[in-house]
């Protein structure tokens, strides 16, 4: 099955398939999946508008570069697979991915913190040095019921406009990036920022925002903390930990 796959696809597609197998795991391993519920899509690189996700009824932890099905902008298969894909779920990867060239990656959670956060009426606050980031490009959904209504996807859209990070009210959190890197470390930020408010808030005592023009200047200090290499800074780091902890992502 693995070479089948590989001997299949470019040599761009089958790299986006690892890195986003790899994805998958690691969002297991930090323990944000939701049995087989959310999804990380990416787009394959060349001129089609294709893209991959994961195959619905797997595990995040079981996800290999060549079990990754490959659809269309409808979610259509493209590929022969033995998989389905959820339809709720490519609702909301294909409004980002048709709206944004830049979209590269579109990873979507249900964490416990990022729902919690998503219920409260104010939201995220900059209550953190990891908040900031997310804070700085940051948008909000409101909560229209199970993602199945295709009409929803233009509402979706005019919310997330350019940003890159989005808390969907009642339902869960949503980054995206032009790499695979990219918005899985967008999401580890805004994912930290919730379980520390969480935190700090259930602690009863007066909390400290962040002062306005430390949130306004963010953007310029995390080029330079990440070196303006993004995602791709740690990106390498974490294929090593999941080759040791959850090796086979690659098959």
């Amino acid at each position: 099955m693995t070479n089948s796959v590989k001997d299949k696809v470019s040599e761009q597609e089958w790299q986006a398939r690892v890195d986003l197998a790899a994805a998958y795991r690691i969002v297991a391993y930090y323990g944000w999946d939701d049995l087989v519920f959310t999804h990380i899509s990416a787009r394959v690189p060349g001129p089609e508008h294709h893209f991959l996700i994961n195959p619905y009824g797997l595990m995040f932890e079981e996800v290999t570069a060549s079990s990754l099905v490959k659809v269309d902008i409808e979610g259509n298969k493209v590929m022969p697979s033995d998989y389905d894909v959820n339809p709720a779920g490519f609702i909301i990867h294909s409004a980002v991915h048709g709206a944004r060239d830049d979209a590269l990656c579109v990873m979507h959670l249900h964490t416990t913190e990022g729902i919690a956060i998503s219920t409260l009426k104010d939201g995220l606050q900059a209550y953190s040095q990891q908040s900031l980031f997310a804070l700085s490009s940051l948008s909000y959904h409101d909560y229209e019921g199970v993602a199945l209504n295709p009409d929803e996807k233009a509402r979706l859209v005019d919310d997330l406009g350019d940003t890159n990070f989005m808390i969907l009210r009642n339902h869960g959190l949503l980054t995206c990036g032009n790499s695979i890197a990219d918005a899985f470390t967008f999401m580890f930020f805004l994912q930290r920022s919730c379980e520390i408010q969480l935190k700090a808030q259930a602690t009863g005592q007066p909390m400290i925002k962040i002062p306005d023009q430390i949130l306004a200047g963010i953007q310029t200090q995390a080029k330079e903390v990440t070196r303006s290499a993004g995602g791709s800074l740690a990106w390498p780091g974490i294929l090593r930990k999941l080759d040791r902890v959850n090796p086979g992502y690659a098959n």
